[in-house]
């Protein structure tokens, strides 16, 4: 019995050590306000994304790839969790506030970094975490072991523009509300002030070859691209490359994806060498749609989401129908495309299924994309997805066959599309087809009935009320100091 048991048991450990040596490691390369059309990939004959074009030729590119939410902090919400943000009341930028202990990603959620922590994984965040600044919100608070990056929805490129001034800007002495307050603060490893010597996609993508290189166990990267979003700010020398763009504006975005392709080449090279890159599953996709002109903010023109309408902010398809694709050369044996419906949430549900991670807590709501990426399995992952802005302000849900949103700038007319065979949105067939406008509503609501109301403020509006309660403490200290009268001593 003592013998079938430590045979029993050598049994397990090299079924165990054989599932860890075949579990592969998670690399999500995130960029930020990326237009659709403004790779090689996906089209674009003016910016030059070498790294990327290979990768994605190799891979599986994912042509109706989306996120969960037309902007940045609540797509990277459902992004690290794996749930539809709306679930937790998170449909807002979080503004930077490092002493208030309820701002931030609800601690009721995990991230898919502390889901592959607990399954032994190295896990890492290096960039843009922008879901809280207090203690309890920081990434090695939530399943992050290596943190290198910054707390705030943007940040400044050139190491000589960091100052250590309070980050609320100020314009003719006034506050300008800015989700990307924090923009100028020194950047951070861990809990430390972080080095910051080079441009800023450069230190990041340095940061991220050096932690694929040294793990010694399977690892789950975030590395998290503040490229392209603005400040628009490239090196002076990849910006002359770029002489054939006109519009000045355009010509930095350009050198700016430039960067960041470079950058995922050193950590492409990284892998080669480390012997990593066949067994590392790699995804690529943008936090949403390039900006475009809108209601107060007519000068941001410098991004290309065609063939789709609108951009970032928008329940149009430019919004958050965004570059996307897998790669992974051990689990994708025939590179393609891949026309089915794919979510930013599917990447913790393939993580977490391919490497053992945690599964309890709440569901995850993507799918697991391995079998389809092998081939085992076709068609659609998802027959719907589903989009909310503020409570309903704005919203979306779309099927393979059809789309029925509510547009977020511009009108409140109601729009339903025929996807199948419109699938850039030309015609708003509202009016004409009642059964399907019927079946997207059900779906919707039916969605809409397990989330919960935004619980937190939009960034300048947070930053108002905490204007607000400072200039009021300071009158209530003022008045309690007029009644004070002066002590006497004997």
């Amino acid at each position: 019995m003592r013998r079938f048991m430590g045979v029993l048991a050598l049994a397990l450990a090299v079924s165990i050590n054989t599932f860890a040596a075949e579990r592969p490691n998670i690399l999500v390369i995130l960029a930020d306000d990326l237009g659709y059309g403004d790779v090689g990939f996906t089209g674009s004959q003016e910016i030059f994304t070498p790294q990327l074009d290979q990768l994605a030729a190799n891979g599986m590119v994912c042509r109706n790839g989306y996120v969960t939410h037309p902007y940045c902090g609540p797509s990277r919400a459902g992004l690290v969790t794996g749930r539809y943000q709306a679930r937790f009341g998170l449909e807002i930028n979080v503004t930077y506030s490092p002493y208030d202990l309820y701002s931030g990603l609800p601690l009721t959620e995990q991230t898919f970094g502390t889901r592959m922590q607990k399954a032994g994984y190295r896990t890492g965040i290096i960039g843009k975490w922008h879901l809280g600044a207090a203690q309890p919100y920081h990434p090695n608070s939530r399943g992050f072991d290596h943190f290198y990056g910054f707390l705030s929805g943007g940040h400044s490129y050139f190491p000589e523009n960091t100052t250590t001034a309070y980050p609320l800007l100020l314009e003719n002495g006034s506050p300008h509300y800015s989700a990307n307050e924090g923009c100028y603060l020194p950047l951070m490893r861990n809990n430390q002030a972080g080095e910051f010597n080079e441009y800023l996609t450069t230190a990041l993508s340095r940061e991220a070859a050096k932690f694929v290189a040294e793990s010694k166990k399977p690892f789950c990267l975030y590395l998290a691209y503040n490229a392209p979003h603005g400040p628009l700010e490239a090196p002076k020398k990849t910006i002359e490359k770029y002489q054939h763009i006109k519009n000045k504006q355009r010509r930095t975005y350009a050198a700016m994806i430039d960067e960041m392709d470079q950058g995922i080449g050193m950590v492409v090279d990284a892998l080669k060498k480390s012997g990593k890159f066949d067994n590392t599953l790699i995804f690529f996709l943008s936090d949403n749609g390039g900006v475009t002109s809108k209601p107060g903010h007519e000068n941001e023109n410098w991004s290309n989401n065609g063939p789709f309408r609108k951009g970032k902010g928008s329940m149009l398809e430019g919004g958050s129908h965004v570059p996307f694709f897998v790669h992974w050369p051990k689990g994708i044996k025939k590179p393609g495309t891949f026309e089915g419906l794919i979510s930013s949430l599917d990447i913790a549900a393939t993580a977490v299924a391919l490497g053992g991670g945690d599964t309890s807590g709440h569901p995850l709501e993507g799918v697991n994309l391995a079998p389809y990426l092998s081939g085992k399995k076709s068609g659609t992952p998802h027959d719907a997805l589903f989009w909310r802005v503020r409570d309903g302000v704005s919203w979306a849900v779309r099927t393979p066959t059809g789309k029925y949103l509510q547009e977020n700038w511009g009108g409140s007319e109601t729009q339903l599309y025929d996807m199948a065979n419109d699938p850039y949105e030309s015609t708003n067939l509202i009016g004409q087809v009642p059964e399907k406008r019927a079946e997207l509503v059900k779906l919707w609501n039916d969605w809409n009935a397990g989330n919960t109301a935004n619980v937190l403020l939009q960034a300048g509006e947070y930053q108002q009320k905490r204007l607000k309660l400072y200039e009021e403490l300071h009158k209530q200290l003022q008045e309690k100091a007029q009644k004070t009268k002066p002590g006497v001593i004997q």
